[in-house]
C-alpha cells in the first residue's frame, strides 16, 4: 500500500514538472518546444540508459553538452540537469521500486532526507556565477569519476563487510539519514548521487542492489523539488527539451526492460576518462571567466 502511495507521488510529479517545462519552455525561443530535435534526443537517450544501468547522468551529460555545445550557457548546467533530467530519472523509479525488497524504514526517511537536502541546496545554488558553476562541476566530476574508478578496482568492497542487508537500523540508519541529506544539498551543484549513494549504503553494510531503490526514488523526488527554484529563477536552458524528453525516457525503457547483462567494464572506463576530461576543461572556463 505504501509503495503505491509512492509510485501515485512520483507519477503526480511527472505530470506537475511536465506542465512546468511545457509552460516556461514556450517562453524560451531556443527551445522549441515541440519540435524533435535529434541533438537533444540523443543525449538524453544515452546519458539515461547509462543512468538506468547505475552510471549515473549528470556525469555523462554534462560532457556531452560541452562537446556538442548544447548549453547556451554554463549558468545553467545545475538547474538543467535537475530540471530536464527529473522525469526519465522518475520514470526509473516505476521499474526498481517494486524489483527490490528495500526495508521501508530505511527507504522513506532517507529519501526524505535527500529532498529537504536537495531543496535547501537549490536556495545556494540558483544564485551562482558561471565561474563558480563550472568550478564547483569540475570538482563534482572528479569526485564522481573517481568513486566509480575505486568501485570498478574493488577498493570499496574491502573496507565493506557483512553485505548482507535489506535495511539500516540504529546508527547506521542516522548515518544514511545524514548522509543522504548531504548527497541532496550536492545533487543541486551537480554532484551526481548515484555513485556516492552507492558508496554509502554499501559502506554501512547494505547489498550494492539495494542501494538502486534508494538513489533512483531520491532523485526522483529531490529533482522537482530542486527544479522548483532553478525553474522560478529562470535558470534552466529548455533548448531541444522535446527531443531529450522521448530520448531519455527511451533510453531509461530500454535499458531497463531488454538489457540483462551488458559488458560494462569498458564503457566505465571511457566514462570515467571522459569526466575526468571534461572536469579539467570546466575548471579552465572557470580560470578564465573568473579572471576576466
Amino acid at each position: 500500500m505504501i509503495l503505491k502511495i509512492i509510485l501515485a507521488i512520483v507519477f503526480a510529479a511527472i505530470v506537475w514538472l511536465a506542465f512546468e517545462i511545457i509552460f516556461h519552455a514556450r517562453k524560451d525561443p531556443t527551445s522549441r518546444v515541440f519540435k524533435f530535435n535529434i541533438i537533444g534526443f540523443f543525449i538524453g537517450l544515452l546519458s539515461d540508459f547509462g543512468d538506468t544501468l547505475g552510471i549515473g547522468n549528470f556525469g555523462t551529460t554534462t560532457p556531452l553538452y560541452r562537446v556538442t555545445k548544447f548549453m547556451p550557457d554554463e549558468r545553467y548546467l545545475p538547474g538543467t540537469l535537475n530540471a530536464i533530467q527529473a522525469i526519465p530519472t522518475m520514470t526509473e523509479s516505476f521499474f526498481f521500486l517494486t524489483a527490490v525488497p528495500v526495508e521501508l524504514g530505511t527507504l522513506i526517511p532517507m529519501v526524505i532526507a535527500a529532498v529537504v537536502g536537495a531543496y535547501s541546496g537549490s536556495r545556494i545554488v540558483v544564485h551562482w556565477e558561471t565561474a563558480l558553476i563550472q568550478k564547483v562541476m569540475a570538482f563534482a566530476l572528479t569526485i564522481t569519476s573517481l568513486l566509480m574508478l575505486a568501485n570498478k578496482m574493488g577498493w570499496i568492497g574491502l573496507i565493506a563487510t557483512n553485505n548482507s542487508a535489506y535495511g539500516l537500523h540504529g546508527w547506521p540508519l542516522v548515518i544514511g539519514i545524514v548522509g543522504n541529506f548531504i548527497l541532496g544539498v550536492l545533487m543541486t551543484a551537480g554532484v551526481g548521487l548515484y555513485a556516492p549513494c552507492m558508496v554509502l549504503v554499501y559502506l554501512l553494510g547494505m547489498k550494492p542492489i539495494a542501494a538502486f531503490p534508494i538513489m533512483m526514488l531520491s532523485c526522483a523526488l529531490l529533482m522537482p523539488v530542486a527544479s522548483f527554484n532553478f525553474i522560478r529563477e529562470g535558470r534552466v536552458s529548455y533548448r531541444g527539451v522535446f527531443g531529450f524528453l522521448i530520448g531519455g525516457i527511451l533510453g531509461v525503457y530500454i535499458a531497463a526492460t531488454f538489457v540483462k547483462s551488458l559488458p560494462m567494464r569498458v564503457l566505465t572506463w571511457l566514462i570515467v576518462i571522459v569526466c575526468l576530461w571534461t572536469a579539467y576543461q570546466l575548471y579552465r572556463s572557470s580560470i578564465i571567466n573568473r579572471k576576466s
